[in-house]
């Protein structure tokens, strides 16, 4: 957010600055799908809603597992949210109490670490790297909850910021260690739908006892709309609906009519996909020749990239190349507070062009 405030006062005084800091697509949704949001404004008064999703999006939603991995999800275990936030604050507050040690993974997206913080919970950040291809493996996993009992681990495929993943091998074993330690799963797929040489599969497919958290902010371009999406255990069915009817009342109305239309506009998302693929491409050709140390690009829409051969401090040198380039780029200072400092984030999610003249940009001032 610094990065982007500084891009904001460079713009704000005529400079052409080029956005990958922003974890957001560049593209406004379809068409038809706005058309859906428009014709439903204009019929009359919005209101509340049931605090689990109105049964039509829920039916869209059961349809995708049905339709993208072959699952029947009953739609009694699925929770429309106000984005996947509202999702991760009501798996925290529904499945563990105060005190409960939660673990995730470091790189990792920082939220996760400030939400489980405020809710009185103990964040234990694992750090992964190349040895386990930047993922969370059962035996690290289970090293960790034998020195201090655990009560629930959160991992993210594709992942923010490193947009890596888990093979369908992968997230099957660590799925059945959860079971076998008694921890709660929580399963962050809002990224599903963006990924390039790998096979993308949900946790659903090898537990109904993971906490399943999506999002139609990423590959459906809808991030200011607020809405996502939950696939619950049944126990946690009635528990996260009282909560969130305390603390939301319920999903926008609009919001959740117009995902529902989302699903029906997979060609249009595909076109905006296979300009990812293409920025994708342009940065893995050119950041390893300019000395950027890449990792792993699966999915999402971001390079995560070591720049300990051009500086030790990252903030520094973003701050230093949005000044000098125009360029704003993402310190991994708060992905990872003890290696941040060697690491940097890309944003592929903007217009082919920005990419390519970022790269060109970064071809003059790297030397």
């Amino acid at each position: 957010m610094e990065v982007l405030n500084a891009a904001n006062r460079l713009e704000q005084d005529g400079a052409h600055v080029l956005h990958m800091e922003v974890g957001q697509p560049g593209a406004p949704i379809p068409d038809s799908v706005l058309k859906v949001a428009h014709d439903y404004l204009s019929s009359g008064r919005l209101g509340y809603t049931e605090a689990q999703g109105i049964p039509l999006l829920k039916k869209s939603i059961a349809r995708y597992y049905k339709q993208t991995f072959g699952l029947t999800v009953p739609e009694s275990r699925i929770f429309a949210t106000t984005g996947s936030s509202a999702g991760f604050n009501l798996a925290f507050l529904a499945g563990f109490d105060r005190g409960d040690r939660i673990a995730i993974t470091s790189p990792g997206y920082p939220a996760y670490r400030n939400i489980i913080e405020v809710l009185g919970l103990e964040c234990v950040e694992i750090e992964v790297g190349p040895e386990t291809r930047w993922s969370l493996t059962p035996e690290i996993l289970e090293e960790v909850h034998n020195e201090k009992p655990l009560k629930g681990v959160l991992v993210a495929s594709p992942a923010n910021p490193t947009g890596t993943m888990m093979s369908p091998e992968a997230l099957k074993a660590l799925s059945e260690a959860c079971e076998a330690m008694d921890l709660w799963f929580i399963s962050d797929e809002i990224y599903h739908g963006l990924a390039y040489d790998m096979e993308e599969e949900t946790a659903l497919r090898f537990t109904d006892k993971a906490i399943i958290v999506n999002s139609f902010s990423k590959y459906y371009c809808m991030t200011g709309w607020r809405i996502g999406w939950m696939v619950l255990p049944e126990v946690l069915v009635r528990p996260v609906e009282r909560i969130a009817q305390s603390l939301y009342i319920s999903p926008p109305e609009l919001a959740q009519v117009t995902a529902a239309a989302a699903f029906e506009a997979v060609a249009d998302y595909e076109k905006i996909k296979a300009g990812y693929a293409a920025n994708r491409q342009v940065l893995l050709d050119h950041l390893p020749q300019l000395g950027f140390d890449v990792l792993p690009v699966d999915g999402a829409f971001y390079v995560y990239a070591g720049v300990s051969n051009l500086t030790n401090d990252s903030m520094a040198f973003c701050r230093k190349m949005l000044a000098e380039t125009h360029i704003a780029v993402t310190p991994g200072v708060d992905f990872d507070l003890t290696r941040g400092h060697q690491y940097m984030r890309f944003s592929f999610a903007g217009k082919e062009s920005d990419i390519a003249l970022a790269v060109e940009r970064l071809k003059d001032w790297v030397k």
